[in-house]
């Protein structure tokens, strides 16, 4: 079962077997959303600043894993909000029984996995085109993050169509496909030169960058497929 879902900025898609699986994932998204604007409304700081910002006692979840991953990677909390709402949505999902879920929050994709999911890589005008990623079973939740400089609305000061990070932390893979998009820009050295980010940083599992006609990867990475990327099915507004 797949259901597109949006509320204010936030657009998901989320697939599931079973349609109260859903239903737990959009009230998460709701929940954590409304932390998170409380939050924001007390602190706007935290949603504009691009730099680290120092964690305080007693945050909400949402607002403490925003931060955490910023901060690994060198930037603001707000770089991997997209990732954490979809994990936190995935996490409900496990708690009443599901072992098939999917979030992917405009790209920012959080899952568990009981049988292997293809997921598709769309790198806007880029001639690297009909590729995806073919995952194996996870029996914990994981995330697949994208970064674009070229494609959507995000901030990047990079040029990179797409810039993808795996990760067994969402939020952290969010934060870090936001780095990694900042530091690509034109080229094959570029393309090489932005993993510099991401070597270093402890939970990152693999890294993909996709610039023009250069494509690079670094560390453990799913098998890579041909597949048909059907435009319409990319979670957008």
């Amino acid at each position: 079962m797949k259901e597109h879902f949006q509320i204010k900025e936030t657009i998901v898609t989320i697939v599931a077997d079973r349609a109260s699986h859903i239903t737990r994932a959009k009230e998460s998204i709701r929940h954590n959303r409304a932390i998170l604007e409380r939050f924001i409304a007390f602190d706007p700081f935290f949603r504009s600043t691009l730099e680290p910002y120092v964690i305080q006692e007693n945050v909400p979840e949402v607002v403490k894993r925003m931060i955490l991953a910023g901060n690994s990677m060198g930037i603001g909390p707000m770089s991997a909000v997209a990732g954490t709402i979809a994990a936190m949505a995935v996490e409900s999902m496990v708690v009443a029984g599901a072992t098939f879920a999917i979030v992917d929050n405009g790209g920012d994709i959080a899952l568990i996995n009981d049988r292997p999911v293809t997921i598709g890589v769309y790198a806007g005008s880029s001639p690297i085109k009909d590729l995806a990623f073919r995952l194996p079973v996870h029996e914990h939740i994981t995330g697949i993050c994208t970064s674009s400089g070229t494609v959507g609305p995000s901030i990047s000061f990079g040029m990179a169509d797409a810039a993808i990070i795996f990760s067994d932390d969402a939020s952290l893979a969010d934060a870090a496909a936001t780095a990694l998009g900042n530091a690509t820009y034109v080229g094959k050295e570029a393309v090489e030169k932005a993993f510099d980010v991401v070597k270093y940083v402890p939970g990152i599992n693999g890294a993909v960058v996709i610039q023009g006609g250069y494509m690079g990867m670094w560390g453990s990475i799913p098998g890579m497929v041909r597949a048909d990327i059907d435009y319409d099915c990319i979670t957008k507004g």
